[in-house]
């Protein structure tokens, strides 16, 4: 076959017709709903297809880069799953060991009660959480986004995890709060794998981002993944934006949205969300990618065992347990080690869709992998709350389509 070099992307030819894909993310940009797209595409572990849209900045019309970088934000959950599964690999832990084994701080926590409107309002913890349970967000923590009890509120006022803090600091907040259900009952969104970056760092003795660096950048390559984005490289941030109407996102324009949560990406930083913090590149995240599809192993570099990845892309919940998130309909879905998984086609997909394992960052970036299909694909833009944003469905729709 011949090969198209694009950057550090191979692009193998193919015999697929991409267009309807193209022309249906064009309109999005042409729509003003976002400022603009970079994306890939694969049969396997190869790249079939390659594609920017629109703009880095919409202000200054600077077209959208090969080589843009991206705030990942919930992106970094999968590559903090992981950078644990390596030290699983390692022997440093087994799943199914208490999280207060490593972290004594938790030993006391209380739950709060179902419907409880106080913070003091709990009863005592009746199975302790375990690392599975951190892996699946089913160990009981909270978030500080969805404000629907009281310790969500307290996320926020107490800066749980503040961008001047550390894990570290994070981890002692964490120990004075209640927990908002039994670890095991429920799959919650949650600092989880925040969590989890603290335990990389007590089960490595290095910090979460050395750890990183040395066991998967370096040996994969991606070169424009941290957790900030040094000074010669700033002219390849991609503009973050958001809905100028935000009651109904759909409605044409935007604004500029700060780095919410993360901080400024263009300052160094002591806090290194687990859970959200790194920025990327699409070719450095399509090479992460391309070692889960593969395995655990990338070009002759192996990063994790491949009965390892096996257990993250199979459900790790508690029987009768899903995946349930405000505003998005997620049904029949379950969650591994770090990967929501489909036990059922989406409107419009394939029954190969089953099986697929997924997630994505608040700020629109998306990558999915589909065994059966022998397809997956990344899409990434920056509008807060994409997360929600259809592009990404119609997207998944239209390259199942083409490459059924």
């Amino acid at each position: 076959m011949e090969e198209v070099i694009i950057k550090t992307l191979k692009v193998k030819s193919s015999d697929y017709d991409f267009s309807e894909i193209h022309a249906a993310m064009q309109k999005y940009v042409d729509n003003n709903l976002v400022s603009g797209f970079s994306a890939v595409i694969m049969e396997g572990t190869d790249i079939v297809d390659f594609k920017t849209w629109g703009y880095m900045d919409i202000e200054s019309k600077k077209p959208m880069i090969d080589d843009a970088i991206f705030r990942a934000y919930s992106n970094t959950k999968i590559v903090t799953s992981a950078a644990a599964m390596i030290l699983y690999d390692d022997g440093a832990f087994q799943l199914d060991d208490l999280v207060e084994q490593y972290i004594p701080q938790f030993k006391d926590l209380k739950v709060l009660r179902k419907g409880a409107k106080e913070l003091s309002d709990t009863e005592e913890l009746k199975t302790p959480a375990t690392i599975r349970n951190l892996f699946t967000h089913s160990a009981g923590f909270a978030y500080g986004l969805f404000m629907n009890n009281p310790a969500d509120k307290a996320y926020v006022k107490q800066r749980v995890m503040g961008s001047e803090s550390d894990l570290t600091g994070m981890i002692d907040k964490l120990a004075e709060l209640p927990l908002i259900y039994q670890p095991g009952k429920q799959w919650q969104y949650s600092v989880a794998i925040d969590v989890l970056a603290r335990l990389v760092e007590i089960w490595s003795g290095k910090s979460f981002i050395d750890f990183l660096k040395e066991r998967i950048f370096e040996p994969l390559e991606m070169v424009d993944t941290d957790f900030s984005v040094q000074k010669e490289n700033h002219h390849r941030i991609t503009t973050h934006y958001s809905p100028v109407n935000m009651e109904d996102p759909m409605a044409p324009g935007l604004k500029p949205c700060p780095d919410i949560m993360i901080g400024d990406i263009r300052e160094p930083k002591t806090f290194h969300s687990g859970g959200g913090g790194l920025v990327t590149t699409i070719g450095d995240y399509t090479s992460f990618i391309q070692m889960i599809i593969n395995g655990g192993e990338w070009n002759g570099k192996r990063i994790i065992a491949k009965e390892s990845v096996e257990l993250m892309r199979t459900n790790q919940l508690s029987e009768g347990v899903e995946v349930k998130l405000p505003l998005w309909k997620m049904n029949n879905t379950v969650f591994g080690l770090g990967f929501a998984i489909k036990n059922a086609p989406a409107d419009g997909e394939p029954d190969s869709a089953i099986g697929e394992h997924h997630w994505g960052g608040m700020a629109g970036t998306h990558s999915w992998i589909a065994p059966k299909a022998n397809v997956a694909a990344l899409i990434f833009t920056q509008r807060a709350y994409g997360f929600w944003h259809p592009f990404s469905h119609e997207f998944k729709r239209l390259v199942y389509k083409a490459m059924g």
